[in-house]
């Protein structure tokens, strides 16, 4: 077998695998298929709900995601008006069968809804889709300046187990340079109202990478972090796509001469904050992810990411069934997000009762996500749920990937048999090995995608 393309060295980090396939392999699907044939064939006993709100305070320099700055009077009353309509459509679409065992609020941001508002979108969830939030997992991802005692009284009481605060720096200077305008003061401020709201979960997200960042000032901020003792803690590499503030400033545009340096304080800043949450008791749960030993898990304990579907609601979501994975339009420029949401907000119910952008799963399509979600996990993959899903071996289906990877020295060799599991250098590339399991197909649909 011929591996020699797949040894020599990669760059760390190329892109960050949260779901696959990226949007930007999605298309408009012509036919437009009805969710009740979508859904009809469908395990539901064991769904993921997530509502998205793409309403932020502010834009931080770095962020791709789809949302967009304020909302003019009346919108946020009319997005949650589009919301309750679209839970209407999709419940019905979805049948009386349908049970939830996990959900979550995402953006954007949730917290930029008023309590009130967050009352309203707790009802939706509920009463719209028939989630009992008291019951399953809740995750909610906040601001430090949108984390008020109203809101957060709110959030905990309608059953949030998990609260995500978006800190990324401790450091006001590192703060100000990814272009997040915030005050170490009022962050601290934000995480004593958030313990005070009694939240199980705390998990803050820290980013490295940010120009001018030090080994010491990134070990100023996690000890900063940690003197909260969040249950989780996410360590995020610095990534500058396109279109992005960061991006439209021309810092850190792609140039042969600093790329080199730039991969090597990564590297070295994720293995330092690695090493430095070990050593404080936390387990290492992704190349990004880390959990208190000991903290409640917040999974939904019968919800797999792998096999089990999602049902999103909101402009910015997308939903997973075997057969197809699904969405509206995507964007990340500002003027095009404004767009979309005022779409959004202006369909009647019927609109949302079809699928309308998208990507089929075929089988290969199906090896490769069950692959990559399970693989860039730290425990790693059981082969035999693999065999007992697919009838095949991930060695059969992905020969020269998985040559490849065992070259560079990414696979563990002492992994207990029978299981598939990255070593720790596989772990701090996994931003390089996840994009190497991407189909060409999907490959292809990314690389002509217009981005806007």
């Amino acid at each position: 077998m011929n591996i020699s393309t797949l040894v020599p060295t990669v760059r760390p980090y190329q892109s960050y695998v949260y779901a696959y396939p990226h949007k930007t392999a999605y298309r408009p699907l012509a036919d437009r298929p009805a969710l009740r044939e979508l859904w009809a064939a469908e395990p539901k006993d064991a769904l993921s709900l997530y509502l998205h709100i793409p309403f932020c305070e502010v834009r931080c320099g770095f962020c791709n995601l789809f949302t967009r700055i304020g909302a003019p009077e009346g919108l946020v009353a009319a997005y949650l008006d589009a919301l309750e309509r679209q839970a209407g459509a999709v419940r019905e679409g979805l049948g009386e069968d349908a049970r939830f065992a996990a959900a979550a609020f995402g953006g954007g941001t949730p917290t930029f809804l008023e309590a009130a508002e967050l009352e309203r979108l707790c009802d939706i969830a509920e009463k719209g889709m028939g989630a009992d939030l008291a019951a399953v997992p809740l995750s909610v991802e906040a601001s430090p300046a949108t984390a008020t005692a109203d809101r957060l009284a709110v959030l905990a009481g309608r059953g949030t187990t998990r609260l995500s605060l978006g800190v990324q720096s401790f450091v006001d200077a590192e703060a100000r340079s990814a272009v997040r305008p915030q005050r170490r003061a009022d962050v601290e401020a934000a995480l004593g109202r958030i313990r005070e709201a009694g939240i199980p979960v705390l998990n803050i997200d820290l980013i490295y990478g940010i120009e001018g960042q030090t080994e010491r000032s990134w070990r100023r901020s996690l000890d900063a972090a940690l003197s909260w003792r969040p249950e989780e803690l996410y360590l995020y590499p610095l990534y500058v796509r396109p279109l992005t503030g960061l991006g439209r400033k021309g810092s850190r545009e792609p140039k042969a001469e600093w790329e080199a340096e730039w991969d090597e304080q990564r590297l070295r800043l994720y293995r330092a904050g690695r090493d430095h949450l070990l050593a404080h008791g936390y387990e290492q749960v992704s190349m990004r992810m880390f959990r208190a030993q000991g903290a409640p898990s917040t999974g939904g304990g019968d919800h797999a990411c792998q096999t089990d579907g999602m049902v999103g609601l909101g402009c910015g979501a997308r939903s997973y069934t075997s057969a197809l994975h699904y969405s509206f339009d995507y964007a990340v420029d500002m003027r095009e997000i404004r767009g979309i949401v005022d779409d959004y907000v202006s369909r009647p119910a019927a609109d949302f009762a079809h699928a309308e952008h998208g990507r089929p799963m075929t089988g290969d399509e199906a090896r490769r996500r069950h692959l990559l979600q399970s693989v860039l996990q730290a425990e790693g993959m059981e082969l035999a749920e693999y065999r007992a899903r697919f009838g095949t071996d991930p060695a059969e289906d992905f020969p020269v990937e998985l040559a490849g990877f065992a070259a560079r020295g990414w696979l563990d060799p002492d992994a207990a048999p029978g299981r598939l599991r990255l070593s720790p250098e596989g772990l701090a590339y996994s931003d390089a090995l996840g994009p190497e399991l991407f189909s060409s197909a999907v490959r292809a649909a990314m690389a002509t995608y217009d981005l806007k």
